[in-house]
């Protein structure tokens, strides 16, 4: 169905949410990488209205702020002390003339700021088949087994609405129907203003409520009709945290369900986590335990998994992250990381590179084909193609007040157990000598040892430690050696200046 544009949608987030028993706002709660507040706007603006506009009042400022992060043209109206979902949409309205210099004119569409799952094709769907009936009200509903809590809608003969009915101001009667209020509204706009300014607050919470215009409308001859959804998760709010994580939970099924029928293969589906901005390829492959979060971008042939959380970053074609931590991070075309792998941001491996087990980086850019197996810290550093950093290497950036780069070049051969003292270049195909530290510049080609020159001294520890078990086994070993060779214990020392390079891989 088609319909004109509406000239409006408000979203409703002025409320305090405390069941929640939370000091953040209800609406701003995390929910599959956006806020309730940021899925509502979302689907709003799919609707393509003429103005986006959000209610707020408690906690305003923060509130407010979120909103415009969200969508930076959204007009925020400030709700004022009296209550009630009513009083919400009148400062809406208010808010709409001065932002347009004229009473709004066609439909205007309400939503709750904390049904985070509703579509917006749903709304797109509900302003059409309000302009399509002629009608001055049209309420989405749902029918449901239970109906605890809800607004009951209810019907005239004519199948028309006659009017909906807080639970709390329900009778018996009337809380034995099944058919809800979802809270999402199409409202002609030259209506809307003129039952709300009727609306009074006789009623058990002493609020303005929203639904009696359906009731004044209906009085005034006009027509109210309801559109049912079949899809009832769209219209369920969260007021506490177990209604968060079962929202969350529906969310994450549907996003998966998504991905997977466009290709994407999702190994257990109960310990997989995909925020809803995250962009998956076809044959991108998750393993059990995947949480994968903000605007994340994983493509074709990627394996990412088991175990593994990413935040905001990219993964290349054919490339394997496992039982990795990453946040800000790019991993190049078939690349792998991992196990225990921690990327920070900055972190770009090229294609072919590798980052192994128990390696953290940061601000690192590493090149096509370099290795950086395991035991080391790469942070504030360019990696040239091809090189092997050696086991428990360290980059050393920071001198207590400011950071300093490493750059390390083509081809190069860190020894195990270096510590590279930046600002410092170790130029192409140069080696470094294994638990080395280097502090100056190592020029292309060349061995750079930094070390100091090994000192033996036989018999300490029979001397020292006597009576330990170390000393027992080396005295063992001592008259066993001398027994063979007539060696007499000595100080001895050894030379380190041969290609002692230690590349443990």
């Amino acid at each position: 169905m088609s319909s004109p544009r509406p000239a409006a949608v408000v979203v409703l987030a002025a409320g305090e949410g405390t069941r929640m028993r939370s000091a953040l706002p209800k609406v701003l709660h995390p929910l599959g990488g956006r806020s309730l507040l940021g899925h509502a706007l979302v689907a709003a603006r799919g609707a393509d209205p003429e103005r986006l506009v959000v209610v707020v009042r408690h906690e305003r400022e923060r509130v407010a702020a979120e909103a415009r992060a969200v969508d930076a043209d959204v007009v925020v109206a400030e709700q004022d002390d009296v209550p009630g979902t009513g009083r919400a949409v009148a400062c809406a309205l208010d808010a709409l003339v001065a932002a347009a210099g004229a009473e709004p004119s066609g439909t205007v569409l309400v939503t709750c700021g904390d049904a985070p799952l509703l579509q917006p094709a749903t709304l797109r769907d509900l302003a059409a088949a309000h302009a399509a009936a002629g009608s001055a009200v049209t309420v989405l509903t749902a029918v449901l087994e239970d109906a605890t809590g809800y607004g009951r809608v209810l019907r005239g003969a004519d199948g028309g609405v006659e009017r909906i009915v807080e639970q709390k101001d329900a009778t018996e009667a009337e809380r034995a129907v099944t058919e809800v209020n979802s809270g999402v509204y199409a409202f002609d706009a030259a209506v809307l203003a003129s039952a709300l300014a009727r609306v009074g607050r006789d009623n058990a919470q002493g609020e303005v409520y929203l639904t009696d215009v359906l009731a004044l409308a209906r009085a005034d001859g006009l027509a109210v009709s309801a559109v049912p959804v079949d899809d009832v998760a769209q219209t369920e709010g969260v007021n506490d945290r177990v209604q968060l994580a079962r929202a969350g939970a529906e969310l994450n099924r549907r996003v998966l369900e998504g991905w997977m029928r466009a290709g994407v293969t999702v190994v257990d589906p109960a310990t997989t986590w995909v925020d809803v901005d995250v962009e998956l390829a076809p044959d991108v492959r998750l393993e059990p335990g995947v949480q994968l979060l903000g605007a994340t971008r994983v493509a074709a042939g990627a394996v990412v998994g088991p175990d593994a959380t990413l935040r905001d970053c990219v993964v290349g074609a054919g490339a394997s992250v496992v039982r990795t931590h990453g946040s800000g991070a790019e991993v190049g075309e078939g690349a792998s990381v991992g196990p225990f792998s921690f990327l920070r941001p900055g972190t770009r491996l090229g294609p072919e590179g590798r980052i192994g087990a128990y390696v953290e980086t940061k601000n690192a850019v590493i090149g096509r084909g370099s290795k950086v197996p395991h035991l080391s810290y790469v942070g504030d550093a360019e990696i040239g193609e091809g090189s092997n950093i050696g086991a428990a290497t360290v980059f050393v950036n920071y001198d207590g007040v400011a950071k300093h780069r490493t750059r390390v070049g083509d081809h190069v051969r860190v020894g195990s157990d270096t510590m590279l003292v930046a600002p410092v270049v170790v130029g192409d195909g140069a080696y470094t000598a294994a638990g080395s530290v280097i502090d100056a510049d190592v020029p292309p080609g060349a061995i750079a040892v930094a070390r100091a020159r090994q000192r033996t001294i036989e018999g300490w520890v029979e001397r020292r430690r006597a009576g330990s078990p170390s000393a027992e086994a080396a005295a063992r070993a001592r008259s066993a050696r001398e027994g063979a060779t007539g060696e007499t214990p000595s100080e001895t020392t050894s030379d380190t200046t041969g290609d002692t390079s230690g590349d443990a891989r």
